[in-house]
């Protein structure tokens, strides 16, 4: 999609996407042979199940829980799910997940997502795959990064932050290598990847990213009104990574990339001297001609937030989502429901995030659609904890769904 003029014609179905206008004689790949290092890693972890990777015998709960390739799904279908471990209980963990395809009849849905708990700690990742092979590159890294984050030493240290820097940039080289080897078609295609893992013990979360699946914790405030309730705050833990940022700006231009507006709503990166790769972020996973001749990258941005009371809700959610919905607003939708109602709550989001796109685009073009929500006072991290205020929506700071809330949701 896009453009490397704003004269010309932005593609009608394609305005908002991920990957502009490209020159497909780009998207020859490479013939070298992948090293055996990596060929080995990936064979390993290809075979390993996630939860053989985790130490058993502690007696605490372990289960994993993600979307599963699928093709060829209506529009707004839900992407069908895998779940290993120990059953997990939605109206009682506090979790709330949505995965719903686009309106885009030339690909299946390409986003992922994943959540793995292994006693006190989980992992939550979502990825939005984009290019002709993006769902398998999401599918790629949505399976790979938690098995590396498990296999690292670092893993429950004081070294988190580094020890994400690092495996992103490892599985970008595995993501290099399963190019290579013909297992993806990575040259032009590529995802997002915002990835947390939260220590319950510690009431702390490790957010790292690339691109533009933004999350974002929603947090009680206290109302200076006298006798009103506690606000629920919407505030963005992630920047998202585009091109016309200035330090990102820089960075392509110094690689040689350019960064071009498409004449519509986006800039996009390109190669110097061709038509490609029309990217609408500057960090990514994948996009191996982007990386090595337009400046992106896919080291991410790594920080910690330590969690109190007053933080009620976690949310991760894929741009089709963000793209009409601001962090407050989003908010305010899930904040209606309970933790017993975290489906009813991802549902409600994003049936809201589809109308805007309906509304704002006029029917033509809707991205997919991912919502992962966490209540962090409930469920996933153990034992129910004291809200921040009893004067607070509902029982505590769990709100129950006002009569009717959520009849819509798909």
């Amino acid at each position: 999609m896009g453009c490397c003029s704003a004269k010309e014609k932005v593609p009608a179905q394609r305005r908002r996407l991920s990957v502009g206008q490209v020159d497909e004689k780009a998207e020859a790949g490479s013939t070298d042979n992948a090293a055996e290092d990596q060929r080995g890693l990936i064979a390993a972890l290809t075979e390993a199940d996630v939860l053989e990777i985790i130490a058993t015998g502690d007696g605490d709960r372990k289960f994993s829980i993600g979307s599963n390739t699928d093709d060829h799904k209506v529009s707004f279908a839900n992407k069908t799910i895998g779940e290993r471990g120990d059953k997990l209980d939605t109206a009682t963990s506090g979790l709330g997940y949505t995965c719903r395809k686009g309106l885009k009849p030339e690909s299946p849905n390409q986003d992922s997502w994943a959540v793995l708990q292994l006693g006190k700690y989980s992992i939550y990742g979502v990825y939005d795959g984009h290019g002709q092979k993006g769902h398998d590159v999401s599918q790629f890294v949505k399976e790979n990064m938690p098995k590396l984050i498990l296999k690292d030493s670092r893993f429950k240290t004081d070294q988190m932050r580094p020890m994400l820097r690092d495996l992103f940039m490892k599985c970008q080289g595995l993501i290099s290598s399963a190019d290579r080897m013909k297992k993806l078609g990575a040259q032009m295609s590529g995802t997002t990847a915002t990835v947390v893992i939260h220590d319950h013990e510690l009431s702390k979360i490790t957010i790292s990213h690339v691109a533009d699946s933004t999350c974002v914790l929603g947090s009680f405030q206290e109302n200076k009104t006298a006798g009103q309730k506690p606000t629920l705050k919407g505030e963005a833990l992630t920047r998202d990574h585009k091109p016309d940022l200035k330090d990102e700006r820089a960075r392509i231009e110094k690689a040689g990339g350019r960064v071009v507006f498409d004449g519509y709503a986006n800039y996009r990166v390109y190669a110097k001297n061709g038509r490609y790769p029309g990217l609408n972020m500057s960090r990514c996973m994948g996009d191996l001609l982007g990386h090595t001749d337009a400046g992106c990258t896919a080291e991410p941005e790594v920080n910690e937030r330590t969690l109190g009371p007053q933080d009620h809700v976690l949310l991760l959610c894929s741009d089709g989502v963000w793209e009409f919905i601001s962090p407050q607003e989003a908010v305010d939708i899930v904040g209606k429901f309970g933790p017993e109602e975290a489906m009813k709550a991802a549902d409600k989001l994003a049936k809201e995030a589809w109308d805007r796109w309906i509304q704002e685009e006029g029917g033509q073009v809707v991205d997919d659609i991912t919502v992962l929500l966490i209540y962090l006072q409930a469920g996933l991290a153990g034992e129910a904890k004291v809200q921040f205020s009893s004067g607070a929506q509902g029982s505590g700071a769990n709100a129950s769904s006002a009569p009717g809330e959520g009849d819509n949701a798909p």
